[in-house]
């Protein structure tokens, strides 16, 4: 066995990633609202042994949203319904920092800690879209740099939350009548620039202490940030070359954050197509590409920058100057769409269809795909991967084609190694810091 393993995650996306998946013979349409569909997709990728299953979110919808958008479950729900019907799969909700309050995150994600036992991880967001701010009562839609100052603050204020209680101030004793130790019970009062919190949280900490933190940092404030607060980072490279430097990059800047670089997890999204042969793959890939229009495309590409319309340009003229365009939405995705049009010179069709349309990077036999992930973790890459699909039965294909080839060459388990997200991913409890300061 590599004593260096890989690390898996499920993105449960309903009724699919892009606009027209919903569409496909076999796809359940109303996956998105379908209780059942989450739970068989968790369960299996649980028999998979995968570290975690996967929801993500938005709070800004409109007319041309995907199908998934404009109707799913609120991530915290289902998860804690999927934790009943699971037992070891870690459970990962996508939480924005700019539209809510850090008590009542730290009191949810502590509620999932407890009801799964240790399984509850947080994907932190910023939220990119600015109608977001209209659904909130909102006057405007907090500027990027703004946006990651509130969620350094935000997800301090968190961690402070699930230390209220160190781990054995609840002592329960019927005799004495003392219910818990006082001295073992600390009150917050934070006052920052965005939050006034007082505290203490209202319920003790879990079995893994904190929850794990994710988060999706591609802009220069959101890698720093990302660095600093994360446990595993998400990204979508393009290529291998792109993604081994972005994981040099973060493990560096983590390092420089007084961080141990091995305990800093970057998990590239992949959409693996696996097929038995070269022509079901093939013919899969196909049926993944006839589920792209052009029109779906272009609707599609306007989401990082802050949903914009390109069906005012010409599809076949070169890619339009934007100019600052996306710089207060999803500013590193959206710099990345402009950066390559221009370095390769193409229209604007051709990128359209180059961030809609399946990559054939993670496309082919169990044994291809299994070299492709083998090539970018032992190389530094990954280390590991969040798997969506864009067909129905992907993740299937997946778990009972790939797996077993993964596990062959030793770099995929073949039993959990504990019972929590932590112990999935090897790291330790964190000491409550009030304990902590005890002993010192």
């Amino acid at each position: 066995m590599s004593t260096r393993q890989l690390h898996l995650g499920a993105m449960i996306h309903g009724v699919g990633h892009g606009w027209g998946e919903w569409r496909h013979p076999d796809a359940l349409a109303d996956a998105s609202t379908n209780f059942g569909f989450y739970k068989q997709q968790a369960q299996l990728a649980e028999s998979a042994l995968f570290d975690f299953a996967f929801i993500a979110d938005s709070l800004h919808i409109h007319a041309k949203s995907s199908p998934h958008y404009l109707n799913r479950f609120e991530p915290l729900t289902v998860l804690s319904a999927l934790a009943a019907v699971t037992e070891r799969i870690g459970l990962v909700a996508t939480i924005t920092v700019s539209y809510t309050e850090p008590f009542q995150v730290a009191r949810q994600l502590a509620s999932l800690d407890h009801i799964s036992g240790g399984r509850a991880g947080w994907n932190v967001v910023t939220s990119w879209l600015s109608g977001t701010a209209d659904n909130f009562g909102k006057t405007e839609h907090p500027p990027h740099a703004q946006r990651y100052r509130i969620a350094r603050e935000h997800v301090q204020v968190v961690k402070g939350l699930w230390d209220s209680w160190e781990d054995d101030a609840f002592v329960r004793n019927k005799d004495s009548g003392e219910f818990f130790n006082p001295d073992k019970l600390h009150t917050l009062n934070h006052q920052g620039e965005f939050f006034k919190v007082k505290g203490p949280l209202n319920i003790a900490r879990s079995r893994q202490g904190h929850p794990l933190i994710f988060q999706a940092g591609v802009s220069e404030d959101g890698r720093n940030f990302a660095a600093q607060n994360a446990d595993s980072i998400f990204v979508s490279p393009e290529t291998f070359e792109e993604a081994r430097a972005y994981a040099q990059d973060l493990k560096q800047r983590a390092k420089a954050f007084g961080r141990d670089p091995d305990e800093l997890f970057i998990l590239p999204g992949i959409a693996p197509i696996v097929g038995v042969d070269a022509a079901d793959v093939e013919a899969r890939y196909q049926q993944a590409v006839a589920l792209v229009s052009i029109e779906d495309a272009i609707v599609a590409l306007g989401r990082p920058f802050n949903d914009y319309d390109f069906s005012s340009h010409e599809l076949d003229a070169p890619f339009p100057d934007l100019g600052e365009l996306g710089s207060n939405s999803h500013k590193g995705t959206s710099d990345a769409i402009k950066r390559l049009a221009r370095e390769e010179n193409l229209t604007l069709r051709q990128v359209a269809l180059r961030f809609s349309q399946p990559s054939r990077n993670f496309t082919g036999t169990a044994e291809q795909v299994a070299d492709a992930i083998q090539h970018w973790f032992e190389q530094g890459a990954a280390d590991g991967f969040i798997i969506r699909t864009p067909l129905p039965d992907g993740l299937a294909k997946f778990t009972e084609l790939v797996i077993p080839v993964l596990q062959q060459r030793g770099l995929w388990r073949r039993e959990y190694p504990g019972k929590t997200l932590r112990d999935s991913f090897g790291l330790a409890v964190p000491q409550n810091r009030h304990a902590r300061n005890r002993v010192a």
